[in-house]
């Protein structure tokens, strides 16, 4: 059976070897014993509310209860950009025109902003090759979403997720060769390896603060403007599901989209529904009225989520003794549901 379930300091050797499966370009999980000590030290004060809400980092694992092995894991900041810059390129329009020569051009253009500060930001989700199959995938993602649901009042209105921009079949970045290069004279993974540890003074340093005009870049960077790697594509559409969008702001590196949502308008909080907990038997998978669901405890010291067969909208959620061990959770707790699924009679 899988939990998804609040990380802790001893899950450090499965995420740093996830970390080493997760390759170049996923800044927030990389193969460092102290970085990622520190994300779990810095969690576990998070769901122990040791720390301020805006210095959270909320990580949590999906664990395979048997042998107690890690298959996944993902994450949410309380707030990026406070402690250390946040950057991203904002695109944006600049228009030219000449009524002398008749000519009226606009021209896209490249901010280096720091308008996304104080967000909350979903990121360093990744599983398992093996454990890719089935709903795995899409309820490790959703899941954050249940959680931001059950705990709104620790997050700010606006949410954001840094998607990994596209990568050539070699594993450089275009945007990245066509432009960072020229101001950086370093490996695209050097840079990236810089910033997932802290050291961003050197992208105010070093990058030009005026606007870049898109057209003087090559067409192999301006085509990968916005753009997701190959095996984002997925998660992308998941968190778009959810009710993130993108808005024209994208990665200082390799260029990828940066999705935006207001906490108040995702589907889990307008959807999902707190209900009772009941002991019962397994509900039979072609059960009528059934739905895959989400269901989490509401505990913040003791998270834990699990994925079930159960009615959607209901106000009692029946759950076998297994699951409710799962859950840590007794007959007549309160739990939070969601369907996996987005719902036809959803809003929007």
């Amino acid at each position: 059976m899988l939990v998804i379930r609040s990380s802790r300091l001893s899950d450090l050797d499965a995420l740093m070897e996830m970390a080493r499966q997760a390759g170049s370009g996923m800044t927030t999980l990389k193969p460092d014993t102290e970085m990622l000590g520190q994300r779990l030290a810095t969690s576990e004060a998070s769901f122990a509310q040791t720390i301020p809400p805006e210095k959270r980092d909320y990580m949590f694992v999906l664990e395979h209860t048997e042998d107690s092995r890690i298959a996944g894991v993902c994450a949410i900041k309380g707030a990026v950009g406070l402690t250390e810059p946040f950057y991203n390129y904002r695109i944006g329009t600049l228009v030219h025109c000449s009524r002398e020569l008749n000519v009226f051009t606009r021209m896209e253009t490249l901010y280096l902003s720091n308008d996304l500060t104080g967000s909350t930001e979903l990121c360093s989700l990744f599983l398992l090759p093996q454990y890719r199959a089935g709903f795995n995938g899409k309820w490790l993602s959703k899941s954050r979403f249940l959680f931001i649901a059950q705990f709104q009042h620790l997050f700010t209105e606006k949410i954001i997720a840094e998607m990994r921009g596209y990568q050539d079949e070699s594993g450089d970045s275009p945007f990245y060769e066509g432009l960072g290069r020229h101001f950086f004279k370093m490996d695209f993974n050097h840079v990236d390896g810089l910033t997932a540890i802290g050291k961003k003074s050197f992208i105010a340093e070093l990058m030009p603060r005026q606007p870049l005009y898109v057209d003087y870049l090559p067409q192999s960077a301006v085509e990968v403007i916005g753009k997701v790697h190959t095996s984002t594509q997925p998660a992308r559409r998941l968190l778009e599901q959810e009710g993130m969008h993108y808005e024209g702001y994208v990665d200082i590196f390799d260029a990828g989209p940066v999705l935006q949502g207001r906490v108040s308008e995702l589907r889990a909080v307008r959807d999902s529904v707190l209900a009772v907990a009941a002991e019962g038997l397994p509900v039979e998978e072609a059960a009528p009225d059934t739905e895959h669901m989400l269901v989490s405890n509401t505990r913040l010291d003791d998270f834990r989520m699990i994925l079930t067969r159960a009615v959607p909208g209901a106000t009692s959620v029946v759950l076998n003794p297994a699951e409710l061990a799962q859950l840590r959770c007794q007959a007549g707790d309160n739990v939070r549901t969601l369907t996996l699924n987005t719902r036809k009679t959803s809003h929007g």
